[in-house]
């Protein structure tokens, strides 16, 4: 007898990503998609024994910036390894197309200041085989991944491919140029584009200090964008908001966005110190807005955003200080023994950073409770175990303590920072996962190589917060699937049912593992970045084909690029309207 599947997974407990309660049944696949669930008698070419294991689709991710990495490289870590099968990149209004000849190197620095990523490293592995935007899809369909990668057109890009010099040195748009602008968008969307993408963060600049060139456009500009969409039929606006300004305000640009264009609207819910009352008017506003029948979604960590503090990595409280800038470049070892001169140990200590970059001095100097990572990686801190509080428990000054800590482990010590105190931002968050409009995301994997390793948050919602506040398994795989997969338009996965596509987890999560980050020196030109593993992951599928076993990855590489919108399986809607 012939077989009839290419794959069977036996025995799980299918939680299908729907919210729905869990379940004990067998799945079958072909031709990359769920062809059966149930009591499967047919063998498959190849089986998986899910018995005592959780199966669940897999994983989501709709903000990343895997814009470069997947022009260079095949796997798209820290996420793939972390149960993610879909990924997508061109958030925050930075990326590499379009991109004319002469302004690839303005491109360039502009990822080195917005996403920490070395220009060396985009130098050396970016090809630039194209312009238009249309271009840079067609050259992306040309590679594979260990995932499946779609992508938004970003604004800074297209702004200085449509007026050129004026348009990074933030000048007004013309007419001309908006209608432009408007006509690109429309063009992105209908050759595969999920959508356009901007940034009003005040924080998102080069490295040399100028602001990024979507930052501080106006109105007329951003709803030009927004036509572009209504042009094409289809289509998400994404954006990062000007965390320094009242939530009212940005939620009105927000607003005139959906109602003007009629097109959806998502943008970054961060908890800033300095904001904290921003949180609860921006959800209320999403609130409202669903109200009045408009659809605004917030993306949302599920703990606080985490920067990484390390000799090894891209800064450290004194790495902006005047007297290590001969000792950056060093090797870690020749580093470290002229860190424990005692006169330079004294210099570091009493100097404040200084730096043409005003985020980034700002960055240091608003450092607050620093924690080091141990392994496991346990990111739930209490206050008390940060090392300020050993340091005013010991009657040291926490500066010579934080010091000392990052010479720890030879200079390998690694040290985090919240941006919102853990605790309060587990009350606050407690309520939105799972909740309509509320979309967890915010990983930003593929950037911030040496400052942020957030890409593992799937694996910390099923480490660290499950269970916690009530929160139940079938919701928090609800928030990992479906949830994102729909708020961009990809309707044919996130969820296990006849008819979708077979990206899938076998995960066995009471054994369940987030290790500590790691440097990894792998990048082009021999650039670093950190990196995470876990365990727990028993297989991870895409279109069917296994990418990883027990965390470590196959040979596989089944995922291709996801030009525009999928609606939900054929299968699938036949069943709704049957139930219906």
């Amino acid at each position: 007898m012939s077989n009839q599947f290419d794959l069977v997974i036996r025995g799980g407990t299918i939680v299908d990503g729907t919210g729905a309660q869990p379940y004990v049944a067998d799945i079958g696949v072909q031709g990359g998609v769920i062809a059966e669930i149930g009591n499967i008698t047919a063998s498959g070419r190849e089986e998986i024994d899910a018995s005592g294991l959780t199966v669940t689709p897999g994983f989501v991710d709709v903000h990343t910036h895997y814009d470069g990495q997947i022009t260079w490289e095949n796997r798209m870590v820290p996420s793939s390894n972390h149960g993610v099968t879909t990924v997508v990149m061109g958030n925050c209004g930075v990326g590499f197309a379009p991109s004319r000849p002469e302004h690839r190197e303005l491109m360039i620095k502009l990822m080195e200041g917005v996403e920490d990523i070395p220009e060396v490293v985009m130098a050396a592995g970016v090809p630039f085989n194209w312009e238009t935007f249309p271009d840079y899809l067609d050259a992306l369909d040309q590679r594979v991944s260990d995932v499946d990668f779609a992508t938004q057109i970003p604004h800074s890009p297209l702004r200085v491919f449509v007026m050129g010099e004026r348009g990074a040195n933030l000048e007004p748009a013309t007419q001309d140029d908006l209608a432009e602008m408007r006509r690109h968008v429309s063009e992105a969307v209908k050759a595969g584009a999920l959508g356009v993408a901007s940034s009003r963060n005040l924080f998102h600049r080069f490295r040399s200090g100028e602001l990024a060139p979507s930052v501080t456009t106006e109105l007329d500009e951003v709803l030009a964008l927004a036509e572009g969409l209504r042009d094409a039929g289809e289509g998400t606006f994404q954006c990062n908001p000007n965390l320094d300004n009242d939530a009212e305000d940005e939620l009105k640009i927000f607003r005139a966005i959906a109602e003007q264009a009629g097109v959806p609207v998502t943008f970054s819910l961060i908890s800033i110190a300095t904001r904290l009352e921003n949180w609860h008017r921006y959800i209320a506003g999403v609130r409202q807005a669903a109200a009045d029948g408009l659809t605004i979604r917030c993306q949302f960590m599920p703990r606080p955003m985490g920067v990484m503090y390390g000799l090894d990595l891209s800064y450290h409280p004194f790495s902006l200080n005047p007297s290590y800038r001969p000792i950056a470049k060093l090797p870690l070892a020749e580093k470290v023994a002229r860190m424990r001169d005692p006169e330079l140990r004294a210099r570091l200590i009493a100097e404040e950073p200084d730096d043409p970059n005003p985020a980034f001095v700002g960055l240091l100097k608003s450092i607050g409770a620093l924690y080091r990572i141990g392994d496991p990686a346990d990111y739930n801190f209490a206050s008390e175990c940060s090392i300020q509080a050993e340091a005013e428990r010991r009657g040291i000054n926490p500066r010579e303590m934080i010091y000392d800590a990052l010479l720890e482990e030879e200079g390998r010590a690694i040290l985090c920072s919240y941006s919102s105190d853990v605790p309060a931002y587990m009350a606050k968050s407690r309520d939105l996962i799972g909740q309509d409009n509320m979309i967890v995301a915010l990983g930003d994997g593929g950037a911030h190589y040496g400052m942020i390793c957030d890409a593992a948050y799937t694996t910390y919602l099923l480490t660290g917060r499950l269970g916690r506040d009530g929160l139940d398994l079938p919701t928090a795989i609800k928030a990992l699937t479906s949830q994102p997969a729909r708020s961009v338009g990809l309707c044919d996965r996130g969820q296990l049912g006849v008819g979708y596509k077979a990206d899938i987890n076998v995960l066995d999560i009471p054994n369940m593992v987030l290790h500590r980050p790691r440097v990894v020196a792998d990048l082009p030109a021999g650039g670093k970045r950190l990196s995470q593993k876990s365990k727990g992951y028993v297989a991870t599928i895409v279109s069917g084909a296994v990418t990883y076993r027990n965390g470590e990855a196959t040979d596989a590489l089944p995922g291709r690029l996801v030009r525009g919108a999928r609606g939900a399986p054929a299968a699938a809607m036949a069943a709704q309207h049957e139930v219906a």
